[in-house]
């Protein structure tokens, strides 16, 4: 995907429902003061929405804008959208039809783990609220600010670190399934495999200095298409497939993803 600066999706809705419920959406905070930029994220943002989508939405205010302001627009947002009878409509047009939206500050802290941490969300959040929104209107100063920043990757001894801390997790949690299987506890055992998985998917991001969209859906995407690792992406289905749980299967499915993960996140 392109990452340049002013290079930006356009919001692609899937029906003119979304469509005007979107722009209902972003009237209610289009002349607030203490917005920067409003944004369409996730699947209307990246053209994957379907008319069962949900309408998802990150409103970045300013960086000086204090948090009981913010607290007060949430009250506002929560307010109007319980009353407004055409977010109302999108709402009732089906049984799973949502609207998420989110105030953000636009600052992202990378935590340390402990063991047993991880997976965690600091290039998820990165990267559909930087790198691949769509916003609606004018890209705001502060937007603009925090592409600059964290594009086209952040800072490579951050990423060196983040890279050792979300591999080490995944051998931790890897190291564990044949304790687990030794005493059977496999439901406890395919946990950690999923797990694992999971963080498996956060390092290969990290080494290929790539945002991801998400650790539980959108795989093929993202590995396929983003990667472009499709010899990969074979690889990857076979190790949550498990046909006979109450069996060693699970530890050759985890020394499966233990040699992926020498494989592709060295």
């Amino acid at each position: 995907m392109d990452l340049s600066l002013r290079s930006y999706y356009p919001a692609t809705f899937p029906t003119d429902l979304h469509r005007h419920t979107a722009e209902v959406v972003y009237n209610f905070f289009a002349f607030v003061s203490v917005v920067d930029t409003f944004l369409v994220v996730n699947s209307c943002a990246r053209g994957k929405a379907t008319p069962e989508s949900d309408l998802d939405f990150a409103v970045l205010a300013n960086p000086d804008t204090p948090l009981t302001e913010i607290s007060r627009l949430e009250q506002k947002w929560a307010a109007f959208s319980g009353e407004n009878a055409d977010i109302a409509r999108y709402r009732n047009s089906h049984r799973f039809a949502a609207v998420h939206l989110d105030i953000i500050d636009g600052r992202y802290i990378p935590s340390a783990w402990d063991d047993g941490g991880g997976p965690d969300f600091f290039e998820v959040e990165i990267g559909n609220r930087i790198a691949y929104p769509a916003p609606l209107g004018e890209a705001g100063l502060y937007f603009q600010q925090l592409r600059t920043q964290w594009l086209p990757y952040y800072d490579e001894d951050l990423r060196l670190a983040r890279l050792a801390m979300a591999s080490a997790a995944c051998e931790y949690d890897l190291d564990h399934i044949p304790f687990y299987v030794k005493r059977g506890l496999h439901y406890q055992a395919f946990d950690r495999l999923y797990k694992a998985f999971q963080e498996f998917l956060q390092a290969l991001f990290i080494r290929h200095k790539t945002y991801p969209i998400a650790y539980n859906k959108w795989i093929k995407e993202q590995v396929v298409s983003m990667l472009n690792l499709p010899e990969l992406y074979v690889q990857l289905p076979p190790i949550l497939s498990v046909t006979a749980m109450e069996s060693n299967e699970l530890n050759e499915k985890a020394n499966a993803l233990r040699a992926l993960l020498h494989a592709y996140c060295q």
